[in-house]
């Protein structure tokens, strides 16, 4: 588990807990979209429907690879 600080909507800083693995993903999407860790990670932060923002960005990763495999 690694911790990382984030910025959200550029006034909220807060921090969130993942797998390296996971959190290796969310950078990959961020590049691949071409935008920033914490532009990415607001955008799920506004979508959610989980309280929990480390667990939000975990179900972001797995529907955005369902998505690319369906």
């Amino acid at each position: 588990m690694r911790k990382i600080s984030v910025i959200i909507a550029n006034r909220h800083y807060t921090s969130i807990c993942l797998e390296e693995e996971f959190l290796e993903i969310l950078k990959q999407i961020a590049e691949k979209k071409n935008i920033s860790l914490n532009a990415l990670v607001t955008e799920i932060d506004t979508n959610r429907t989980k309280d929990n923002l480390s667990s939000a960005i975990r179900v972001y990763i797995l529907n955005y690879i369902k998505n690319l495999i369906a």
